[in-house]
């Protein structure tokens, strides 16, 4: 199933300064394989070492943020939009 991921700019060295990338999976944990097969190295900017979701990392498939769906389970039909969102802080 191919799906379309939005990479941020602060990933995109990985992505050779792609904007969006496609990859393969039923879920978005199979996405994220692929894309870090594809592309080393960005899975461990979107994943921590114990495999979740970096905190200040938002994962959204389609519209939904996956934190209040199913998590890296979250069905990923084809054509489906991911867009990887790093938190941003300010004050």
């Amino acid at each position: 199933m191919s799906v379309s991921v939005r990479i941020p700019t602060i990933l995109r060295t990985y992505t050779d300064g792609a904007s969006e990338v496609s990859s393969d999976g039923a879920t978005l944990r199979e996405v994220l394989q692929k894309l870090d097969a594809d592309f080393p190295g960005i899975g461990a900017r979107i994943l921590d070492e114990t495999g979740k979701i970096r905190r200040f990392v938002n994962v959204y498939v389609g519209e939904e943020d996956v934190r209040f769906v199913d998590g890296l389970d979250t069905a990923t039909p084809d054509g489906t939009n991911i867009s990887v969102i790093p938190a941003v802080a300010g004050g």
